[in-house]
């Protein structure tokens, strides 16, 4: 099930409604940020992974 272009205009027009024009910049800001930590974590989380691996095979 995929989400076309008239559901997406719906879903913006009642986020719009729901927190006004002067609070979307600083929702989107937030959200930025909060994606941005994510992938940090995530990546740091995957070397992690990596690194255990490595020292797996040395041991073996």
């Amino acid at each position: 099930m995929r989400i076309g272009a008239y559901e997406l205009l719906i879903i913006l027009l009642l986020v719009l409604l729901l927190f006004g024009a002067k609070k979307l910049p600083d929702l989107a800001k937030g959200l930025g940020t909060a994606l941005k930590e994510f992938r940090k974590a995530s990546k740091e989380i995957d070397l992690g992974d990596e690194k255990s691996e490595n020292d797996e095979t040395k041991i073996t």
